[in-house]
């Protein structure tokens, strides 16, 4: 790939995670603390869970993300299923910390970065394989979160994504535009 391509696919390696984020934020927004560690069924995890492991996962990937063993020693995998014993918002600072460390080493990579190696759990993987491997990571649990989140809410849901009966409506007035991409879109966008 040239500069220019690596650059691009950078880009939009951000822009997705970015609007994974706004999904998360949505869904958490959508909750009451209480909702937020509600559990569905038993041996089914809470928002609060996911969002405790997303953080240790992302912590633990990208700090010294090329320089580093993305399973660090003192991550603790296994704690981040138990339920979250603090306040709400140690949680929420907990998964910002993982956040922004995926976030700060994105904007930090560049078109050479591309072609480095960095290891996870000692197995070699290229920097857009370990790239993909968070932003699929991400995608699933986002998915998880959406469903417990819609289980576990008490009253009317903001849907994320198109709701059902709107595609019309919203390729109506999106079409050909970033809008149409994500309910999200325009609030990002300044649309």
């Amino acid at each position: 790939m040239n500069t220019e391509a690596n650059d691009r696919w950078l880009a939009a390696a951000l822009e997705t995670a970015t609007s994974y984020r706004r999904m998360i934020d949505g869904i958490i927004e959508q909750l009451t603390p209480d909702e937020l560690v509600a559990r569905p069924a038993k041996g089914v995890n809470s928002v609060a869970v996911i969002l405790r492991h997303l953080g240790g996962n992302l912590e633990s990937r990208w700090t010294d993300f090329l320089t580093s063993d993305g399973e660090k020693p003192d991550r603790n995998r296994d704690v981040e299923f138990g339920d979250w014993q603090a306040d709400i918002p140690s949680l929420i600072s907990y998964f910002e910390r993982g956040w922004n460390a995926l976030i700060c080493s994105l904007r930090a990579l560049d078109s050479d970065s591309l072609n480095q190696t960095v290891l996870i759990r000692g197995e070699p993987h290229s920097v857009p394989q370990a790239i993909n491997r968070t932003l699929t990571h991400i995608s699933y649990h986002v998915g998880q979160m959406a469903i417990i989140a819609r289980q576990v809410h008490a009253g009317e849901w903001k849907w994320l994504t198109i709701a059902p009966g709107e595609s019309g409506s919203h390729n109506e007035q999106t079409w050909g535009t970033r809008s149409s991409r994500s309910v999200f879109a325009r609030q990002s966008n300044g649309e």
